[in-house]
């Protein structure tokens, strides 16, 4: 999978993925408008091109308080993202070229106000979704946020994943529509932090298109 093209259909006008973008930016800013004053810490998880958060920020009254890890495997993807950081000021802005799966990215950078999953769970199985969902309180400060997507293809793993996250000690705030094409939730974290566990991976990012090959090979 050619994850930098995979980023061009976002362009398309009112596609599904143009649509959840927009739906993505629009939690982002409300998270951004209702925290606390002071300093923000917001860390995302195969952030992409950065295009959901970025742009956001970039007009956002806090801006400066904000300060940013984009974790990112595309070199192309983080190489876009640092340019745009750059074109728009946004000198806490820190992104990184690794594997988001590895906690130990974030480091020094939780518990955060703002955790973005993003393409993410539609891309790793369902193990490591639940492992991933687990660890999110050692990512998120009491209070915050972890916002997350995942598609609403059959078998539809959003009420698992909701459920999850409350077994974890999470309130579901937002959640996005059953029949709006895509799925996209918002968490606040109502429990205590866990210490960081260093070493720990999260998921293995298999890719959607593998993940369908799988389940299409098993059906038949």
């Amino acid at each position: 999978m050619d994850w930098r093209a995979w980023h061009d259909k976002y362009d398309v006008a009112d596609s599904w993925m143009a649509r959840r973008l927009r739906t993505v930016r629009a939690r982002i800013g409300a998270v951004l408008d209702e925290a606390p004053a002071g300093p923000l810490k917001v860390i995302s998880l195969c952030a992409g091109d950065g295009r959901d958060l970025l742009p956001v920020l970039s007009g956002h009254p806090r801006r400066h308080e904000v300060r940013v890890r984009l974790v990112e495997r595309d070199a192309r993807n983080t190489a876009s993202a640092s340019e745009t950081a750059r074109l728009a000021k946004l000198d806490q802005v820190e992104v990184v070229t690794g594997d988001a799966s590895l906690v130990d990215q974030y480091r020094d950078m939780t518990p955060a106000d703002l955790v973005l999953v993003c393409g993410v769970f539609g891309n790793i199985t369902d193990s490591d979704i639940e492992r991933t969902v687990d660890a999110c309180d050692q990512l998120c400060r009491t209070g915050g946020t972890v916002i997350w997507t995942r598609n609403r293809a059959a078998p539809d793993r959003v009420p698992m994943i909701c459920e999850r996250f409350s077994e974890r000690g999470f309130d579901l705030t937002w959640l996005s529509e059953p029949d709006a094409g895509f799925g996209v939730g918002a968490h606040r974290f109502t429990g205590t932090p866990r210490p960081l566990c260093a070493g720990t991976r999260l998921f293995e990012f298999v890719g959607y298109d593998v993940l369908r090959q799988r389940a299409s090979t098993s059906s038949g």
